[in-house]
């Protein structure tokens, strides 16, 4: 017994040194470090902890903050983990988990708001009354992915920051162009060294606040699958209202809620988009501006802000609307109205010289300040759409920055019946000018052609604007038109222009980019418009002013494009055309006889 005490006396002393020697070098530590200024560990820990305290989130959060303190509270400040586990706990408490800001039903100021930034854009602000009014009411919804998709300049990117005055939530923007390491938007795992979370969750920390506006800039500019990841399918989760709810974090390691962000995606083309991610936002086209639009534009908003940036008033300088038109007609030759600022800037530079150096006391801008400062007109609209010779045809295209007018050049010369084709191509569009010819030729009694020309002549197509890559199947009418017009010596019709796919068949199919097209017609001074019947759906879903002037023509097939497209009788003032295929005629059966 006294052998088993002393035992038992022997461990207690034991453990109790063990506890004071450990007590007192602690000690020793805490003193020597509140000396230096204190203990970081336990300021670190104590800031944290005031922070929880206030926070409204889940009680799985807070198990995993507590869990994941206590790992803090037993690492060493030393130690490279510490700083990992400090910057998680910090991340976790200021993300606003459920913070939301209240937002205003009031559609009334909201329509004004949006009105007062932006001229035109009704689908879009329709849209986004229809979203309020709807959470006025049920007071809890999924918020729509919207994608805006239009040519740069449009107003795209600041509709987002209207959208958000409107509601009185806070607004992010967040630019996708270029953005090729899915991580960049799942984060990083907390393994890693200098680990962060990805750029949704780090926008949501700084901006503080769990509903934001949240813009996602240049959509179509994401890289596609690569060694990194795929970015787009990193977005497929994120922009997807019935997954987004859980959206999983690398670095966090926990579900986050981002139902209530409001996503507005901004693109110029859906052709980059990944099918699966265009499937899940909410399309809406925002189209070109017509002149009187970007004369309202200039006058509401880009002549004040010009006015502020260059320190000038109305007193000093002024736009009468003749002046405001001319800049529009003959400066610039876009959908949206970038260029167009650009042109006011430079009136209001050399506006700003003749009042500092008091060169000047006029107010209104004059015709010839314009040509002076902008020099002379770069676009006349009547010359690309007035065919003055025969194999020339005006076709309408669609590109990222809006409309366009195409002309497409055909020639003949003697040779052995070669179709060339110049102008920087795609592989579609050769395709079609090679359609387009075999159609005449097999149709060559009908249209009037002897059949012995295309033996004995050579076909070159050119499109000019060479350096601009060109590519599609709408030009196969402006083909076919321009190769039968030079066959034929008709010229094709002036302030005509066509789309429309083509086939072997001879039918004309329907194509896309509708409402630009008209846009780059009325833009150029073009009357008529030849285009597929199945295009007409498309036409009237267009607005009156868009289309005001224009007169359509529905075609089924391809005869009836020549049939309309061409001058009935030839021009007596051309060469005699018919003469030289005579002459031809004579040259290539007397060849064959001898």
């Amino acid at each position: 017994m006294i052998e088993l005490k002393q035992q038992i006396q022997s461990k207690v002393k034991t453990d109790l040194d063990k506890q004071q020697r450990e007590f007192l070098l602690n000690q020793q530590l805490r003193t020597i470090q509140e000396e230096l200024g204190g203990s970081p560990n336990e300021h670190d820990i104590k800031e944290l902890q005031e922070k929880a305290a206030k926070k409204k989130w889940s009680k799985e959060v807070q198990e995993v903050f507590d869990r994941e303190l206590k790992k803090l509270e037993r690492t060493n400040p030393q130690a490279a983990e510490y700083g990992i586990q400090l910057n998680y706990l910090q991340y976790l408490v200021d993300l606003p988990w459920m913070d939301y800001t209240k937002d205003n039903f009031d559609l009334k100021r909201a329509q004004k708001i949006l009105d007062a930034d932006h001229f035109g854009l009704d689908k879009v602000k329709e849209r986004i009354i229809e979203h309020l009014a709807v959470l006025k009411l049920k007071n809890d919804m999924k918020a729509p992915i919207l994608c805006l998709v239009g040519p740069p300049g449009v107003g795209k990117t600041s509709l987002g920051k209207s959208i958000a005055r409107a509601l009185n939530r806070k607004y992010v923007r967040m630019s996708l162009g270029g953005v090729r390491d899915e991580s960049e938007l799942r984060g990083h795992r907390k393994t890693y060294i200098g680990a962060m979370p990805g750029r949704i969750i780090q926008n949501l920390r700084k901006v503080k606040s769990g509903n934001p506006v949240f813009v996602l800039d240049e959509i179509d500019k994401v890289s596609g699958n690569n060694i990194s990841g795929d970015p787009q399918a990193a977005l497929l989760e994120i922009l997807d209202p019935e997954q987004n709810s859980t959206f999983y974090d690398n670095f966090m390691e926990l579900d986050y809620d981002l139902s209530k962000i409001l996503f507005i995606a901004t693109a110029n083309t859906l052709s980059t988009i990944h099918p699966a991610l265009r499937d899940r936002m909410e399309i809406i086209d925002i189209n070109g501006y017509l002149r009187e639009e970007k004369y309202e534009i200039a006058k509401r908003h880009l002549i004040p802000k010009q006015l502020k940036e260059h320190g000038m008033t109305a007193q000093q300088i002024a736009f009468p609307k003749d002046i405001v038109m001319q800049i529009i007609d003959d400066y610039t030759r876009e959908a949206g109205v970038r260029n167009l600022e650009r042109r006011i800037a430079d009136v209001m530079r050399a506006r700003a010289k003749d009042v500092v150096m008091e060169q000047s006391d006029e107010r209104k801008v004059t015709v010839d300040e314009l040509r002076k400062v902008l020099g002379v007109p770069m676009h006349h609209d009547e010359d690309e759409v007035r065919h003055s010779m025969p194999g020339v045809a005006t076709g309408l295209a669609w590109t990222s920055v809006g409309g366009e007018i195409l002309s497409i050049e055909v020639s003949l010369s003697r040779g052995g019946g070669h179709l060339s084709l110049t102008g920087n191509l795609g592989d579609v569009m050769k395709e079609s000018a090679t359609i387009a010819y075999e159609f005449i030729k097999a149709h060559s009694s009908l249209l009037e052609i002897n059949p012995e020309v295309f033996d004995a002549w050579n076909v070159h197509v050119h499109i000019p604007e060479g350096a601009t890559p060109k590519d599609g199947p709408s030009a196969g009418i402006t083909m076919l038109a321009a190769l039968t017009s030079a066959f034929t010596q008709r010229k094709v019709k002036s302030q005509l222009a066509m789309t429309g796919e083509i086939t072997l068949r001879g039918r004309v199919l329907p194509v896309g980019g509708v409402k630009e097209k008209m846009l780059a017609a009325k833009r150029n001074g073009v009357t008529d418009i030849v285009l597929s019947i199945d295009n007409e759906r498309d036409i009237k879903d267009i607005k009156e002013e868009y289309v005001n002037g224009l007169n359509f023509h529905y075609v089924k097939n391809m005869l009836e494009v020549i049939e309309l497209a061409l001058e009935k009788e030839q021009d007596q003032n051309d060469l005699d055309y018919n003469k030289y295929l005579l002459n031809l005629r004579t040259e290539v059966i007397g060849f064959k006889n001898s």
